[in-house]
């Protein structure tokens, strides 16, 4: 075989595969209980086979319409013999079609509304049709009544009730519709049928819609002469899609014809079902099957998010001179920055934390977040596969990753787009042509909670190019552009848990304790781990009860970076635990004392004159603490003042000792007890910054009022 019949063979046998791969996907055949001489028609599951509508031996009306019964045939038999389906449901006319609810107990089924008189003048044009419905006694039907919305002046008649039994769809030529005949439909709720709701123009149009059916799967089949077709009526069906409808698709050949097809039910994969049509010498019901379940309604897929930032812009700052913002992601990744981008392995439970550590020793220094997040995927089924390929070479597909939770996938299935399908989880496809392919998945699930059926899909866009190097040349001319990525406690598939948040526990009037340990046992303040804490701090117990924890401190701050210098020389005497806790003061006196500090600030510069005599500004601050402690009369103070490095030492501490107690003397002329009262100069031994500018220096000449315990 030459080069030349090789390649003719190998077309030949690719056109030949896709002519197959095109097939129609249904098989067709004629019931064996429809005859030719009458109309057979509208069937409905029920227990092991199907009621439906015949005119078989039936009279005919005024209008010379034969009238139609209700049959019933066991498709599990193989004889299927057919026979009425319920004398105590049978009137002089019409009866059917019919509906029957999950348990088959009760039925739902159209009739005219007067049944009992003469044939003649029962069956004039103006009795209309209505819906009933009756409820199985053991042998026979009984209960019959019928719905709150029948009327002589419209017909109401086709129901079908969905798989839940929470609504009835039905058709109806009630004078507020679109065209003739349109589909209706009426929930239940509070114990009644509600008013009826048309399914609006994108379903009916102004010829008619009939039979409709719904599947347990929630998609509506139904039969219509308005939406063009192959002639008379066809097929179709939509899914409810928020607060409107899918547009119609029309069933294909050969389940529709030219002729009217109409009054379809079939299994939630559409793998098989029955249907009605006139195709042959009378109306007749048709059996079909298909390879394939069908599925014809698709999102565009989402794509799932791993990528994140994460930032800190709140009022707690520090200087990042002496410290950096580190963030732990809880999977084994850290990233440095007050905002961080950062990308997860995949969907997950992560705890995630926001430390300020100290540059030189690398210890924390103070926790500003914390939080667990949990990252989930869309829920959806899902398309793994490259998004570009070329003709003749295969591209894998992956639908594994696809997340439905609280279903069990039943089955996978493919349309590639250029009218070849598969199943299978992980399917491979060849493309003979390039172009932009919509490749769709579509998954049939089982509820893990009731065994419902339910089916979703998606859709996901592939370029196919000629060849690789038309591919590598259309990909290198493309604009890239990179996307900021989303926050992550913003992103809609994020759940956010036990958030702790600094910055918003500060809001609560909190403080910032230098904690040098912690512990579960309590321990006494006399303990031998505490004597290498100079006699410039005092060792003071928090307990914590949200944890169960003794934390024991040595300074109180009213900002982060004012903590600093007493951390780093708890740090420098071996308390390698050492760290800033944020504390939300529980006392109230000590928690107006606070507000009162940040209103009227703590500078000695604003205190004191150069002659170190009481200002204007000190005199508001001091009658404000008169009037705390006046308020408070169990409150004690610790009046201590500070000073810069700038001079002797001793002369600083005389001189910090002397503001003190100027600051005393005035509480103790105001009325206040001097037992409550403590004045303590520190001189510049306990500073809360470093001395090197003339702004730092100010910061460290303070006046702080400490409540004593």
């Amino acid at each position: 075989m030459n080069i030349r019949t090789s390649v003719l063979v190998l077309v030949f046998i690719l056109l030949q595969s896709a002519a197959m791969a095109q097939q129609s996907p249904y098989n067709v055949t004629k019931t064996s209980f429809s005859t030719d001489n009458y109309d057979e028609f509208a069937p409905v599951f029920w227990k092991n086979g199907l009621v439906f509508c015949t005119d078989r031996g039936q009279a005919v009306n005024s209008q010379g319409q034969a009238v139609v019964k209700m049959f019933y045939v066991d498709t599990t038999l193989a004889s299927k013999k057919t026979k009425p389906f319920s004398k105590d449901l049978k009137s002089k006319l019409n009866d059917g079609p019919a509906s029957f609810n999950r348990a088959g107990d009760t039925i739902y089924f159209s009739r005219n509304l007067v049944v009992e008189g003469n044939f003649k003048l029962l069956s004039t044009y103006r009795n209309k049709l209505g819906l009933f419905y009756a409820v199985s006694e053991g042998k026979g039907w009984g209960r019959i009544r019928e719905l709150r919305f029948n009327t002589e002046w419209f017909n109401i008649t086709m129901p079908c009730l969905s798989h839940d039994g929470k609504r009835l769809y039905f058709a109806s030529d009630k004078p507020d519709g679109v065209g003739g005949l349109d589909i209706y439909y009426s929930n239940w709720k509070n114990g009644y049928w509600e008013d009826p709701v048309n399914l609006g123009p994108e379903v009916n149009t102004e010829g008619n819609e009939t039979y409709p059916f719904i599947s347990e799967t929630g998609e509506i089949f139904f039969a219509s002469d308005g939406h063009g077709g192959f002639g008379g009526k066809d097929i179709y069906v939509t899914k409810q899609k928020d607060n409107s409808w899918h547009s119609p698709v029309r069933l294909a050949a050969p389940l529709n014809s030219e002729y009217d097809d109409f009054g379809i039910v079939t299994n939630g994969e559409v793998k098989e079902g029955y249907f009605s049509s006139a195709r042959g010498k009378s109306v007749d019901i048709y059996h079909f099957t298909s390879e394939m379940p069908q599925v014809w309604f698709a999102d565009a897929q989402k794509e799932n998010l791993y990528c994140f930032s994460v930032s800190d812009t709140g009022k707690i700052v520090a200087d990042t001179v002496s410290l950096q913002y580190v963030w732990d992601f809880g999977d084994n990744t850290k990233a440095i920055g007050t905002k961080v981008h950062h990308c997860f392995p995949g969907p997950g439970r992560y705890n995630i934390a926001l430390d300020i550590m100290d540059r030189v020793t690398g210890n924390s220094f103070f926790r500003k977040q914390t939080y667990d997040v949990e990252i989930f995927d869309f829920d959806q089924p899902y398309i793994t596969s490259p998004l570009y390929g070329v003709t003749g070479e295969a591209i894998g597909f992956d639908g594994m990753k696809s997340y439905c939770p609280g279903y069990t996938i039943t089955g996978f299935f493919w349309d590639f787009g250029d009218g070849t399908q598969e199943t299978g989880a992980e399917p491979s496809h060849v493309f003979m042509r390039a172009g932009e392919y919509d490749v769709r998945l579509g998954l049939t699930l089982r509820s893990q909670t009731n065994g419902d059926v339910l089916k979703r899909a998606v859709t996901k866009r592939i370029r196919i190019f000629d060849t690789r190097q038309a591919m590598d040349s259309w990909l290198a001319a493309r604009p890239v552009t990179v996307a900021e990525p989303i926050d992550l406690r913003q992103y809609e598939n994020v759940i956010v848990r036990g958030q702790y948040w600094a910055d918003d526990e500060f809001l609560k009037e909190a403080v910032f304790h230098v904690e040098i340990l912690s512990s579960k046992t309590k321990m006494e303040l006399t303990n031998p781990i505490f004597r290498s804490v100079p006699s410039k701090y005092s060792v003071q117990e928090v307990f914590y009860p949200e944890s169960g924890t003794y934390s024991y401190i040595i300074d109180q701050q009213m900002s982060l970076m004012a903590a600093y210098p007493a951390y780093r020389e708890m740090l420098s005497l071996g308390f390698r635990g050492a760290m800033v806790r944020l504390y939300v003061l529980q006392d109230a006196a000590e928690r107006e004392l606070n507000i009162l500090k940040r209103n009227y600030g703590v500078m000695t510069d604003t205190y004191f004159d150069a002659r170190n005599r009481l200002v204007t500004n000190a005199y508001l601050m001091l009658d404000q603490v008169v009037m705390l402690m006046n308020k408070y009369p169990s409150l004690k103070l610790e009046i201590g003042v500070h000073t810069d490095n700038q001079g002797v030492p001793s002369v600083l501490e005389r001189l910090s000792q002397t503001r003190a107690q100027v600051i005393v003397n005035y509480l103790i002329n105001r009325g206040i007890s001097a037992s409550r009262l403590t004045a303590r100069g520190y001189g510049s031994t306990r500073p809360v910054a470093s001395n090197a500018t003339w702004l730092e220096r100010r910061l460290n000449r303070r006046v702080e009022f400490s409540v004593m315990r």
